[in-house]
């Protein structure tokens, strides 16, 4: 795949950004990303789902379900899931993502319909007057120093780091997230500000979707951002207020082979593949399982690319492995875990044909060493990468992936960092998000 260094007009207003070296991993020493002396970038964070395989537990007469065909929107609401785990860890990412949206925290109106569409019968009203408290609470971090809540300034975004299902039937469902969340304004002085939550989702099945039945949220696991990563100014992030990107959508639809499910020809399926793209090279099987890799990028990538990017790609695995000291289970000499995500916080069309898209999303990738060790601590760089993806074989395949700068929020506020041991907590197969 032909993985360069390009920017954008976007990128280059951005007063943080600056362009990796080659052979690095992590922007600092905890890391975020991968980029070879061949200009082979991967982006790799916390939020990166990498496509798990059909679970046994899941229902046997429901069918892989393909992007299009599936997740659709009602009233700003994804709905449409699959009846298996991963369509219970994207229907618990979604509405997390959903709750936390500009529209969903300044409209009123447009709040109540969403959360009609996404709660359980019976739970609508208490659902109701949990999300109008949650917009109130969340009014002070949305106003930046301006006086007031402008809905068209607003930056809120949310990334899906890792998601664990912690009970699963045919009936109901238990999904713990940890996500990242950015909130802040365009405009004023104040730079937007990073978070991360605990988000536990409960779900039931009803009327042949995923439905809400509660959810709970607490401080999570906070990594430190990249010390090489300057905050932005507010300004720099008008390019992902409400009217000028969307955000990810996450449909956990796979083929057989695990890997997800073709998508729609439309703009809609060029920026979910783009999303899937961002989150499987996030993957920490990326670099520690070569068979994985290979289907993976045998499943995404265009075939006039393949030759050149499974080469381009063994290479930056092995770099990775051989400067962390990781094995192929994942692990270093002394038991530190490989933890490594990237969680799209939202995307942009550059450009569409039928053929060809360009899509541009804005990231968080995790990356480091969840073990004793805190100098190799796991750490978050937030990144924009742009995917170009063809129309091949009736589905998206990407052709590029190329960073475009850094879009750094401010630290959390009077947080601190999660020792480096915690985070392995969220490593692992178990805790992939769904893709896209």
């Amino acid at each position: 795949m032909a993985f360069r260094s390009r920017r954008n007009d976007s990128s280059a207003k951005a007063s943080g950004a600056r362009r990796p070296s080659a052979k690095l991993w992590g922007i600092a020493a905890g890391g975020a990303a991968v980029v070879t002396a061949a200009g082979v970038v991967v982006s790799m964070a916390t939020g990166a789902p990498p496509a798990t395989a059909p679970s046994a537990s899941a229902p046997a007469h429901e069918a892989p379900q393909a992007s299009g065909e599936g997740v659709r929107e009602l009233h700003g609401v994804p709905v449409g899931y699959p009846h298996t785990r991963s369509g219970a860890k994207a229907a618990a990412a979604n509405y997390t993502t959903v709750s936390g949206s500009a529209q969903f925290l300044t409209d009123k109106d447009a709040r109540h319909r969403a959360v009609a569409v996404m709660a359980a019968r019976g739970t609508t009203g208490a659902a109701v007057k949990k999300a109008d408290h949650a917009a109130e609470g969340a009014a002070g971090s949305l106003k930046g120093d301006t006086s007031k809540v402008s809905a068209k300034t607003t930056i809120a975004r949310t990334g899906v780091l890792s998601a664990h299902v912690l009970a699963f039937d045919t009936h109901d469902a238990m999904v713990r997230l940890w996500t990242t969340t950015v909130r802040g304004s365009a405009a004023g002085h104040a730079t937007p500000k990073a978070g991360f939550q605990s988000v536990t989702v409960t779900l039931t099945w009803e009327s042949n979707d995923w439905k809400l039945k509660d959810s709970s949220a607490s401080t999570g696991l906070v990594a430190p951002i990249d010390v090489r990563q300057a905050s932005n100014v507010p300004g720099d992030f008008s390019d992902y207020v409400p009217a000028a990107a969307e955000d990810p959508v996450l449909s956990g639809a796979e083929d057989r082979s695990g890997f997800p499910a073709a998508y729609g020809r439309d703009e809609r399926g060029a920026r979910a593949a783009a999303v899937s793209a961002t989150m499987l090279y996030g993957d920490p099987r990326f670099f520690t399982d070569e068979d994985w890799r290979h289907r993976m990028l045998a499943a995404t990538a265009a075939s006039n690319v393949l030759h050149s990017v499974t080469s381009d790609t063994d290479s930056t695995a092995r770099l990775v492995m051989e400067n962390r000291g990781v094995g192929s289970d994942g692990t270093t000499a002394d038991g530190s875990k490989l933890i490594t995500r990237t969680a799209p916080l939202a995307t942009r069309s550059i450009s569409y044909s039928d053929q060809a898209a360009s899509i541009e999303l804005w990231t968080a990738s995790v990356g480091g060493l969840a073990g004793k060790d805190e100098t190799q601590r796991p750490q978050v760089g937030f990144l924009r990468m742009i995917v170009d993806l063809a129309w091949e074989d009736g589905t998206w395949k990407t052709t590029a992936v190329t960073p475009s700068g850094a879009l750094v929020p401010s630290p959390p506020a009077m947080q601190e960092a999660a020792p480096a041991h915690s985070f392995a907590e969220v490593g692992g197969v178990s805790n992939a998000p769904a893709t896209a």
